[in-house]
């Protein structure tokens, strides 16, 4: 019995030892068992991975191809708009203060090579996927830039806007005749303040430029200027709203050597000016010796050439005979004393066109005849002579201007506007009348000691001619004044071509019969061209 038990132990102890070693080889089994099978999925993985970064690989060498492009792209159209759009006042720069192509060099193409470590490549190489990216939204903002000087129009010709936005801060010491743009001393009214300061955005421009099609040979192009200085509505603080006034629009026809010009536009006989930002809506120095008037004409230059860069132009046409009379009728258009005439006035001036130490050289002289009916069969001769030069002393000084002699040329800006003198009223046929003479010039010299940055000093006078001032007092504001000069001083400097700031001095002194007038205009101006 005892026996027995010890044989059902032993046997149970070894059926326990059997089964607890099944157990362990079916436990090392199965951790061995699936051991090739991880390995295949390891291996699997990082075959995946070296595919994914030859994808890598091969987006970064489009992205490459395609910044390629793209800045070829870019070139080539600044290359063609270069060669094909002319912009003075205002040609912009390029975003980048060294332009786009230094740019582009300085940022140029950090993605990775082919023979980098495998080691790290997707971190790397998303990175420098954006910087590629970023190189790529550089270059479309750059051609959205060049895109978006273009203006839509209703024809198939091309459209160029441009223009300034002009701020003046003025003050005035002395009665002046505009706070804005003063050309005259007025007499202190008494009781008044004699001083003045303000600002002004009035004298900012505006103007499109159309080019079309080829005729007959010659390039047409058509543009039109507009401003600010028109007047003032009467509204509460009205003398902020500037009404918009028509100055210049012309339509050009340019063969090689011949120009045709059908429009509205400055005199071609007189065609200079002192350079400065404090008077734009009026040209500096107007009714101080400088001629000026946006006259309706029709006028013909033709080039004949002595040399390369040497040659002499003569113009010819007809103009509007204006006689700086003011409007009869606010809505209706009615004759002047010239247009009465059923004449128009005809303009010549004759020019030497060269160059000396790489600057332009003009010596030019010139001549106007007007008639003017006055009514009551008073028919006065209106005439002008006139000179102009512009010589380059040295490369950093230069000096301009305008002489004129004539008479009844009021309409040109001449004598503050007035063509005649009168003795009484003009509406009787008993009142005399006769032709207002005057002289008179200005001239300018200029100190550019860097591209950025010039200085300018300029004078000029008018003188009508006081013995018929005294014996025919004409009867208006400015009729007992015989001579009106000015001077003027400023600096400008553009950072960029597309900014400018300038300071300047001017000071009138503006001579009537009995006595005379001073003023001081000191204005301070900032103007971004677009």
């Amino acid at each position: 019995m005892r026996g027995s038990a010890w044989w059902r132990a032993v046997a149970l102890s070894v059926i326990a030892a059997t089964l607890m070693l099944f157990d362990v080889e079916a436990s090392a089994q199965e951790r061995s068992g699936p051991e090739p099978n991880q390995q295949a999925n390891l291996a699997d993985s990082v075959h995946q991975l070296q595919s994914e970064m030859q994808e890598l690989r091969a987006a970064i060498a489009e992205l490459r191809a395609e910044t390629q492009q793209y800045r070829d792209e870019n070139l080539a159209l600044r290359r063609q708009l270069r060669g094909e759009v002319s912009q003075p006042v205002n040609t912009k720069q390029d975003a980048s203060p060294n332009g786009s192509s230094e740019a582009i060099s300085k940022a140029d193409y950090g993605a990775p090579t082919g023979t980098e470590e495998l080691a790290g490549t997707d971190q790397s190489g998303q990175e420098k996927t954006a910087s590629i990216q970023e190189q790529l939204d550089f270059l479309n903002g750059k051609i959205d830039e060049q895109y978006q000087t273009k203006v839509e129009s209703a024809s198939k010709y091309r459209v160029r806007l441009s223009g300034i936005v002009l701020f003046n801060l003025l003050a005035n010491r002395g009665s002046v005749d505009d706070t804005d743009f003063p050309h005259v001393a007025a007499p202190i009214v008494p009781g008044e303040s004699n001083t003045s300061l303000g600002g002004s955005l009035r004298q900012s421009l505006l103007g499109f430029e159309v080019f079309g099609p080829t005729l007959a040979g010659a390039k047409t192009r058509g543009e039109i200027q507009f401003d600010f200085s028109g007047g003032f509505p009467q509204a509460p603080n009205g003398v902020t709203y500037g009404i918009m006034r028509l100055r210049t629009a012309n339509i050009h026809l340019d063969w090689k050597d011949t120009t045709l010009v059908v429009g509205q536009d400055a005199l071609f006989f007189a065609p200079l000016a002192p350079t400065s930002i404090a008077s734009l809506a009026v040209p500096p120095l107007a009714y101080t010796g400088n001629l000026w008037s946006w006259t309706p004409q029709v006028r013909v230059e033709h080039r004949f050439h002595l040399s390369e860069d040497s040659n002499i132009s003569v113009q010819g046409g007809v103009l509007d005979p204006l006689t700086g009379e003011f409007p009869g009728n606010s809505f209706y258009r009615e004759p002047l004393a010239g247009e009465s005439s059923s004449r128009p006035a005809v303009g010549t001036r004759v020019a030497w066109n060269s160059k000396f130490l790489g600057q332009p050289v003009v010596v030019g002289a010139g001549g106007y005849y007007s008639r003017q009916n006055w009514g009551f069969g008073r028919i006065v001769n209106g005439w002008s002579g006139n000179a102009d030069f512009d010589l380059p002393l040295s490369r950093l000084f230069s000096l301009s201007g305008e002489f004129y002699r004539g008479r009844a040329i009021g309409g040109l800006g001449a004598a503050l506007g007035r063509s005649i003198v009168w003795s009484g009223d003009l509406t009787t046929p008993n009142a005399v009348v006769r032709g207002l003479d005057d002289m008179g010039g200005w001239s300018q010299l200029k100190f550019k000691p860097f591209s950025k940055l010039e200085f300018n000093v300029a004078a000029g006078q008018d003188s009508a001619f006081n013995n018929e001032v005294r014996e025919f007092p004409a009867f208006t504001y400015f009729g007992t004044i015989g001579r009106n000069r000015g001077i003027f001083g400023n600096f400008i400097y553009r950072p960029r071509s597309d900014l400018l700031f300038s300071a300047e001095y001017q000071r009138l002194q503006t001579d009537s019969i009995s006595s005379f007038n001073t003023a001081n205009h000191v204005s301070l101006s900032m103007g971004v061209l677009f």
